[in-house]
């Protein structure tokens, strides 16, 4: 089931480029990558890391989206810029997220 996350955050990646992956994408990556040549990292820690980073993501958002709204020295470019962050890395997770059901639901449905 591991391997079917990946190859989902694999194909999400290869869909929206490497330049446009949020630091959770990346951080998932660089600890699949650590795996292979260290200690194994849980998935339920990976996962759980990703959820905070997007949620940090989500929350600079906001905080850019009330600075512009307050004239606290804010503009709209970087408003706008924090808030498609924080949308793509939640599109990301969503599709990571949709893959591993769909992975898990394929398991459950073998028949051995």
């Amino acid at each position: 089931m591991i391997s079917a996350v990946q190859s989902a955050v694999q194909g999400v990646a290869a869909a929206g480029g490497a330049g446009s992956l949020s630091s959770a994408a990346q951080s998932i990556f660089q600890a699949r990558q650590a795996g292979a040549n260290g200690p194994a990292t849980p998935f339920a820690n990976l996962l759980t890391d990703t959820v905070g980073q997007v949620n940090q993501l989500e929350t600079e958002a906001s905080r850019a989206v009330t600075g512009m709204m307050t004239g606290n020295g804010v503009d709209v470019h970087q408003a706008m810029i924090a808030t498609e962050k924080a949308s793509m890395a939640f599109e990301l997770a969503l599709a990571v997220r949709n893959k591993a059901v769909q992975a898990y639901q394929s398991v459950m449905g073998m028949q051995f």
